[in-house]
């Protein structure tokens, strides 16, 4: 698996953080999501590419940015 990170400036309470979690969900149920909503940053654990997952993110309403690792 490889780690994903993106800035979702736009993620701004539990709500969006289980959307962005279930949109992940939906297309790889083995992906892993960690969230820190204070620095509006998600860090996904996928096979797939962060294309894919932020094509994701982006149909539940968000708009994701790739990030530069931690």
């Amino acid at each position: 698996m490889t780690m994903h990170e993106f800035t979702v400036q736009d993620m701004t309470c539990g709500h969006c953080v289980a959307t962005i979690t279930d949109a992940v969900k939906s297309v790889d149920p083995s992906g892993r999501c960690e969230i820190d909503l204070a620095s509006r940053r998600v860090v996904v654990d996928s096979d797939l590419s962060a294309d894919r997952i932020a094509a994701a993110n982006t149909r539940a309403g968000f708009s994701p940015v790739r990030a530069a690792p931690a």
